[in-house]
């Protein structure tokens, strides 16, 4: 028999193994595009990540592990504006954690 899975827009974030997360960034140039992509890049956790100027998005692929706000937490200390951010589909605040 087949297992039920709770609904999801991802299949592999539904089995625990990975999270989608989606953001809109205000970004002007390609400096400033390159400036996601680096910190996205080092970040520990990320499989992988698309960063668009032209839809001036990023797309990122993180292990279980990595939680949300913590990438939220990563593109801002670029100095970026995150205008609005999804998490596995679903809406999540854009307010940038104050915890250090």
């Amino acid at each position: 028999m087949a297992d039920v899975v709770a609904p999801t827009t991802d299949a592999a974030a539904a089995a625990g193994q990975e999270h989608k997360y989606h953001f809109n960034i205000v970004m002007s140039c390609g400096g400033c595009s390159g400036a996601v992509e680096r910190v996205l890049k080092k970040l520990e956790g990320v499989k992988s990540y698309e960063v668009s100027l032209d839809t001036q998005t990023a797309t990122v692929i993180a292990e279980d592990s990595l939680p949300y706000e913590k990438v939220l937490k990563t593109i801002a200390k670029t100095g970026k504006k995150v205008t609005k951010g999804e998490a596995d589909g679903e809406e999540r605040s854009v307010e940038v954690p104050k915890d250090e």
